[in-house]
């Protein structure tokens, strides 16, 4: 496999799968890698088991005959240190995120190389779906990255944001810009520092929207504000890391945005769902704004095994 500069016409991919001891959905997540539309020989995958107490490695060797799949296995020590080192075993012209909750549909990889032919330096964002609709915690959680991919993200060729259950980067200009920022010590904020930085070095990010994942993540009331408060906490080490590259102030955004965020499902969900899912977004920059604060007064200070 191709380490350098992605080809025009046929490049290569090196998909990354971090895990944490979820290795029924680590399975189901494979199987949907086995399922692609893509040549097999177009793609690779590597598991990186994040210090969980219980190996993937019986549920990779499975698939050994179905995929050209490896296993990297660490200490604990965080989802962006998962990746990187994902990224630093890829062989691949492209190193393509996804999660082990989450369900490449068929044509994901597919619809990935078009777009890479088509934007051959440029990071490739994709749609993430609900797969838990029943939910209204999940659902919720879904609402908030709709709302917040419209909000950043200009046009189809002006991202701004992406987040890491369904995102690709050029290998050479991953490594060239760091990949992560291994000091995030959960799975919060790092995906928003990336998008950040490929920006910051002049580099493009554009949606495909044929892209698609199912996103399977199963939350209760409890779980579901445990999330956004280390949303919160995930912001506070963002702005750390902003202010370590020279950014003076805090961003905030107008309160606007804040308004628009609560009332986005009055317009796309029947009323009866519509006013749960708006309390708890409502619920949501609460306990973000608590995990903000509380991060900003006692900062981590281990790595949390949390990937969520």
């Amino acid at each position: 496999m191709s380490t350098g500069t992605p080809t025009a016409r046929s490049p290569i991919f090196s998909v990354v799968v971090p895990t944490f001891d979820r290795l029924e959905s680590l399975e189901q997540c494979l199987r949907a890698l086995a399922a692609q539309q893509l040549p097999r020989a177009r793609f690779e995958v590597v598991v990186v088991n994040d210090g969980g107490a219980s190996s993937p490695r019986p549920v990779v060797d499975r698939f050994r005959g179905q995929l050209d799949i490896r296993l990297h296995e660490q200490a604990n020590a965080g989802p962006a240190a998962a990746r990187n080192a994902g990224a630093a075993a890829a062989r691949g012209d492209y190193v393509v995120f996804t999660d082990d909750d989450c369900r490449p549909a068929p044509c994901w990889l597919s619809a990935i190389a078009e777009m890479a032919v088509d934007h051959p330096v440029c990071a490739v964002g994709g749609r993430v779906n609900n797969a838990l609709g029943e939910s209204v915690y999940s659902s919720a959680s879904q609402q908030l990255i709709e709302f917040l991919y419209e909000y950043y993200n200009l046009s189809d060729t002006e991202g701004r944001f992406f987040i890491t259950s369904n995102l690709a980067f050029p290998t050479a200009g991953f490594r060239a810009i760091g990949g992560f920022d291994a000091t995030f010590p959960l799975a919060a904020a790092e995906d928003r520092d990336i998008c950040d930085r490929w920006r910051e070095a002049g580099m493009t990010m554009v949606y495909c929207e044929d892209a698609v994942v199912d996103h399977a993540h199963a939350l209760g009331f409890g779980s579901y504000c445990r999330q956004h408060f280390n949303y919160g906490r995930g912001a506070y080490h963002l702005h750390r890391a902003r202010t370590r590259r020279g950014e003076a102030q805090v961003r905030v955004e107008p309160p606007l945005f804040y308004s628009r965020l609560v009332m986005y499902p009055l317009s796309r969900t029947p009323p009866a769902r519509a006013a749960a899912l708006s309390a708890l977004l409502f619920v949501s920059q609460i306990v973000y704004i608590s995990g903000y604060l509380l991060e900003r007064v006692a900062p981590a200070t281990r790595v949390t095994t949390l990937h969520e």
